[in-house]
């Protein structure tokens, strides 16, 4: 609000409002700057702690492979932090730009191929009319990498200048991911996806590049890892708001070990998975880390969303329950029961259990290709007799059985959620199972092959939010590589207002 000029002009009203409205404006500035202040605190200490143990001690009671992993886990997240604590500062009211030394960078190697690339003014003329006079040029290099091969980008913006008025013109950079650094778009997409999609540690990656004649130290590596998991986490965020306007998602959680800097053991941390439905418009998954498996971590995830939640029978999920989401129960998960205890014993009551499940199945592979409004048709007409007749046969046997015996177990299992089992008959939008969000998972199991941990909760969450992007552009038919390598390109000039245009149910593979 503009404050008036002559106050005596203003009523008494006018100015006892114009006092509240100003009060208002400075009480909401100083709301902005303490919050700033705080994460500025949070993120310096953060750092510090980080920087310590970089150059401290390491744990005698680690490997060199797991050193080697955790070094890599580090440098990543300081480089991420001094991301987001300059742009925490270029953000503030009043900037104060810290001075950031430049690092040492070696010469890209010669006989790497060099593509030119030339940035030429628009037009040969002066904003004065006269035509302008080339009298040099800036050279800049980049590496680029496509798929098993390196070559050099050779940037050059010519120098012009107006012979009547002496202005010097010179075209622009273009906008990069990292700002007057080596890598393009094509080498931290290579970066990413190896780290992410192949499960490639950064210090393989390094011995790979090496062999193909250039030298990029681990620690280059993990800040580029760093900024980049900070720069694409406007896209994570975008995803997940639409990822909350689904009517049903699934939910699957798995425990992946987490070394903290400092300690000298894993201890147990876990991955979230969230997911649409098979039948959904929207192909999306996100991954979510937390440090534990308490229920307040898919709560602060769904937030206010209040629609069908396909899982399993974890406890963490039934205080949403109670707040209004709606459980859909998995029948993979009361066969398995069925399965273990045939495997374990022949039980004649697990067989019959199993082959009546397996009709249910056979109705839904029928109803795969069908509409919603079809596929709850069949299941009205075939799947839903077939649901009660099991029903019956489990409440009879169940009378027949002791307490507290293997069957008995398997049977309570399905008998006390049958109606969350059975929803599924109600609605021909609702899966029949988890199995889709479990599969989503599995890309985890195998990462935990070659990382053998997150070294810290921060490198976790910014796996997730990469892995989320990488699975997504699968599920929509992309490959990861040329999706992140376009969206790596056009993020840093992408309007806020166009981010939709770059998430990868929307993503259309440039000509």
């Amino acid at each position: 609000m503009k404050t008036p000029s002559n106050l005596s002009q203003l009523s008494p009203d006018q100015l006892r409002h114009l006092a509240v409205t100003l009060m208002s404006q400075v009480e909401e500035k100083d709301k902005a700057l303490r919050h700033s202040e705080q994460v500025n605190q949070k993120l310096t200490y953060e750092l510090a702690l980080l920087k310590r143990h970089a150059f401290g001690k390491r744990s005698e009671q680690l490997n060199v492979l797991q050193i080697s992993l955790l070094e890599d886990v580090v440098d990543t997240d300081i480089a991420a932090i001094e991301t987001e604590l300059e742009d925490l500062t270029l953000a503030s009211p009043t900037p104060t730009p810290t001075p950031k030394k430049a690092p040492k960078r070696s010469p890209l190697p010669p006989e790497l191929p060099r593509i030119e690339i030339y940035h030429d003014p628009g037009s040969e003329h002066c904003a004065c009319g006269c035509k302008l006079r080339r009298i040099g040029e800036e050279i800049s290099e980049k590496l680029d990498y496509t798929p098993g091969v390196f070559h050099v980008e050779r940037h050059i913006r010519g120098k012009w200048v107006c012979k009547q008025c002496e202005t010097l013109t010179q075209a622009p950079m273009p906008a990069q991911i990292i700002d007057k650094g080596i890598p393009t778009a094509g080498l931290l997409a290579q970066v990413l996806v190896a780290k992410y999609a192949d499960h490639l540690p950064l210090y393989r990656q390094e011995q790979i590049f090496a062999r193909a004649g250039v030298a990029i130290p681990r620690s280059t590596l993990a800040e580029w890892v760093g900024i980049c998991g900070v720069r694409l986490q406007p896209l994570i965020k975008a995803l997940h708001e639409l990822l909350l306007s689904e009517p049903v998602l699934h939910a699957d959680e798995t425990p992946v070990p987490m070394l903290a800097p400092g300690k000298k053991k894993t201890h147990r941390a876990y991955l979230w998975a969230y997911a649409t439905t098979p039948y959904a418009g929207l192909k999306a998954v996100i991954y979510d880390f937390s440090e534990g498996r308490s229920g307040q971590h898919a709560r602060d995830f769904l937030g206010e969303w209040r629609g069908k939640l396909v899982c399993d029978d974890y406890s963490g999920y039934k205080q949403s329950f109670a707040n209004g989401v709606t459980e859909i129960g998995c029948i993979a998960h009361a066969r398995r029961k069925f399965v273990d205890l045939h495997v374990a014993g022949k039980s004649q009551i697990a067989e019959q259990a199993i082959d009546l499940i397996g009709q249910l199945y056979q109705i839904e592979r029928e109803a795969q290709t069908l509409t919603a409004e079809e596929r709850q048709r069949l299941r009205d007409t075939r799947a839903r007799p077939i649901a009660d007749a099991l029903h019956r046969w489990m409440l009879a046997h169940r009378q027949k059985v002791p307490n507290g015996s293997a069957t008995a177990k398997a049977l309570d299992y399905s008998l006390k959620r049958w109606v969350a089992l059975t929803r599924y008959l109600d609605d021909g939008e609702l899966p029949i199972d988890n199995n889709r969000v479990e599969n989503l998972i599995r890309p985890w199991a195998l990462g935990r092959r070659n990382w053998l941990f997150a070294g810290s909760l921060r490198s976790g969450q910014r796996a997730a939010s990469i892995m989320s992007l990488i699975q997504c552009a699968k599920l929509n038919g992309h490959e990861p590589y040329a999706y992140l390598k376009d969206v790596l390109e056009r993020l840093p000039t992408q309007k806020a207002s166009q981010l939709y245009e770059l998430l990868p149910h929307h993503w259309q593979k440039p000509a």
